[in-house]
């Protein structure tokens, strides 16, 4: 039995998803807390290891249950119709009042479902307050600042102009024999309600550090140390750059993931494995 988790948490204090020995994760946190209710060594397979401090709004997982598990997952105390469904609020149970990692939603995967290989797109926000926007307490966990003034509008078309297909090595952190080819589909910039300055980026996939640096670059563009010729000059030079900087980790909400419908879940699981093999 293969079941999907809909997830959400606050990434300051922990030291990314993945799990490591001796470091509060959130993959360990969750797999501790389903350990308690399902027994055994529950894995979750992710659409996305985010890195330390960043946080997520809609993450997705999967976990495979064997036979004893379910046994468990049918017969818990007070169990109700939808024992599936119910897992979710048993983990919440298990994390306890306020916890800043929670499972929103738990419901039987499709056939074919894998929530990273079956995953079309990734989408991202990045929230940032400049002089402008002035200082909030209550959002500093989620928050970027930056010193002056931005110009919203020349970032919003410097993000414009990276859309689509390109090898983005010069806003990646390389890992050995992994691409860094990737297809942006969506990228721009607004001002909040609040006043924040805010990105939306959607992509197939996201290779190292990549939102964060293309972050990076329109905030150069915004303070007028970049022109927007230079966004694409930097990335068709295919080289890392410290023209710009990486931003902070904080700023960064993985906010939605997209899959196919459910007909084609295991075709894009294969071809993603069979992409990802070729590099």
């Amino acid at each position: 039995m293969r079941l999907r988790l809909d997830i959400a948490y606050d990434g300051t204090h922990f030291r990314g998803w993945a799990r490591q020995p001796g470091l509060r994760t959130v993959q360990g946190t969750l797999e501790t807390a389903l350990a308690r209710i399902l027994a055994g060594a529950p894995a979750l397979v992710v659409a996305g290891r985010t890195d330390a401090g960043v946080h997520a709004s809609g993450q997705v997982a999967h976990l495979d249950l064997d036979a004893a598990q379910q046994l468990r997952l049918a017969r818990g105390r007070r169990t109700p119709a939808d024992p599936v469904g119910a897992l979710a609020g048993r983990v919440r149970g298990v994390l306890g009042a306020y916890p800043d990692a929670t499972v929103r939603r738990t419901s039987l995967a499709p056939v074919g479902f894998d929530a990273r290989f079956s995953a079309v797109w990734r989408r991202y926000s990045y929230r940032i307050a400049d002089d402008a926007t002035g200082y909030d307490p209550l959002q500093r966990e989620r928050t970027t600042t930056v010193r002056g003034i931005l110009d919203v509008e020349a970032m919003d078309a410097a993000a414009g102009s990276l859309i689509g297909l390109h090898d983005f090595a010069a806003y990646c952190r390389p890992r050995e024999e992994a691409t860094t080819i990737r297809t942006l589909l969506e990228f721009g910039w607004h001002r909040a309600p609040d006043g924040a300055v805010v990105a939306n980026v959607r992509a197939d996939a996201f290779c190292h550090s990549m939102v964060r640096a293309l972050v990076g670059a329109c905030v150069a563009v915004g303070e007028g140390r970049l022109s927007i010729a230079d966004a694409v000059a930097l990335r068709d030079a295919g080289e890392r750059t410290s023209a710009f900087k990486v931003l902070a980790a904080r700023g960064l909400v993985l906010a939605e993931v997209g899959y196919p419908d459910d007909d084609l879940l295991g075709t894009r699981a294969e071809q993603t494995r069979a992409r990802r093999g070729q590099h």
